[in-house]
């Protein structure tokens, strides 16, 4: 048997093109992620990634070897078990670790027969994902002063320009940063630059339940995938449904499966994006599709800020779910780098395709690693919560402390 013999996690801190904004603060020019590798007693090593850094994050996830060193790694459910026991979770949530855990044991997995994650969770029915824009407000980068996003102008530029680079048919704007009525300029305006091409707005839960109303309705008649956490709760969502005739959307009220079964009787949200970290893993989600499926529920796939390691997790996942049903959300293009072989990760035609090497398909730039290690020892973590040009500031739910109040008045800017 292949028994999981060692847990390695490094933190490591990848620039981005610019730092980007969100309604909760920002990420401050990088991403640390933490790279986990799980080495088994014939040879084997698989990998797996999951969010922030430091050495708590590193104790953590490599504490985790008295549970499990001998453990065999095709038993996924009893690993399930022994990290995230449901009775237990209240006190001790380890679901992140486990997906990184779980990515790294059907890496293994795929290797040692000789296939990909995709066929062996029962094979690809698309050969390649599409993805959306994902657009942000920008703050320029601090060392050179390139790359802000703050205008209407920038915005649809930024998108012209990813546009051009990837090919994305689909456009998402992370808003929640501006006040609501220039957002919807914003949106608006995109609207406008890309007839035909589908659009999303996600304000991360910063919106009161009237301003939600107003945006909503003012985008009522454009080509909408879903309208995405604008409001905070599953009762506000519920609540918003009755004014706005767009599919609502979400990663924050439904993230586990007590919430989905909720969001059944309620039928709060129509559209649940599923995170392979968030829920714990790829087979989690698959779970969660077929769930939502039953119950006529859309799904798409969610980012939370990925290198390649956890982008071959969403392909995989997004290769194997039949009904979803939207472009996949990613951070990834926003990335200068990243820490696999051969560099990021391609998009041809709005879409990247789905690895077909045994594993996940892909492998560690052992230099990459090293240097962006580093970089990790040197800068740090950052607070996620803040933002860098607001010192002082804190989000409020819901806010009204915008970063640009003057810009409810001249929403133009163009």
């Amino acid at each position: 048997m292949t028994r999981i013999a060692s847990i390695r996690a490094t933190p490591v801190s990848v620039p981005l093109q610019a730092p980007l904004r969100h309604s909760n603060g920002a990420h401050w020019g990088r991403f640390v992620r933490t790279i986990v590798e799980v080495e088994t007693n014939d040879g084997y090593i698989g990998l797996g990634e999951f969010g922030g850094g430091g050495e708590a994050a590193t104790a953590a996830v490599e504490g985790l070897i008295g549970l499990l060193r001998g453990h065999d790694v095709f038993r996924l459910e009893s690993m399930r078990y022994a990290i995230c026991n449901p009775t237990a979770s209240l006190y001790n949530n380890r679901t992140q670790l486990h997906a990184a855990l779980e990515f790294a044991c059907l890496d293994i997995i795929g290797h040692k027969l000789g296939v990909s994650v995709s066929e062996l969770l029962g094979g690809r029915v698309r050969d390649s994902v599409e993805f959306a824009s994902y657009l942000f407000f920008r703050y320029p980068d601090p060392v050179t002063g390139e790359g802000e996003v703050r205008s209407v102008d920038q915005l649809v530029a930024h998108a012209r320009a990813l546009k051009a680079a990837h090919g994305f048919t689909s456009h998402k704007i992370k808003g929640g940063v501006f006040p609501p009525a220039y957002e919807l300029d914003c949106y608006r305006a995109l609207a406008e630059a890309f007839p035909g091409e589908r659009l999303r707005h996600d304000p991360n839960c910063a919106w009161s339940l009237a301003d939600a109303i107003v945006f909503g309705r003012g985008i009522e008649g454009l080509n909408n995938d879903y309208f995405e956490d604008p409001v905070w709760g599953m009762p506000q969502m519920a609540r918003l449904r009755e004014f706005v005739r767009i599919p609502t959307a979400t990663n924050t009220v439904v993230i586990n499966f007590e919430q989905l079964a909720a969001n059944v009787a309620q039928r709060a949200v129509d559209v649940i994006l599923l995170d392979t970290t968030f829920w714990g893993g790829i087979r989690p989600c698959i779970k969660a599709a077929a769930v939502c499926e039953t119950f006529g529920l859309g799904v798409a796939v969610h980012s939370s800020g990925e290198l390649g390691v956890q982008l071959a997790t969403m392909l995989h996942l997004g290769a194997v779910v039949p009904n979803l049903g939207y472009a996949a959300d990613a951070h990834y293009h926003h990335l200068t780098d990243d820490v696999i072989v051969g560099g990021k990760m391609v998009y041809r035609d709005g879409r990247i395709a789905v690895p077909t090497e045994p594993g996940l398909g892909i492998t560690l730039d052992r230099e990459k690693l090293a240097r962006y290690h580093e970089s990790y020892r040197e800068l740090g973590s950052y607070a996620y919560d803040r933002d860098p040009g607001r010192p002082g500031w804190y989000p409020l739910v819901p806010n009204a402390d915008w970063a640009d109040p003057a810009l409810a008045q001249r929403p133009s800017l163009r």
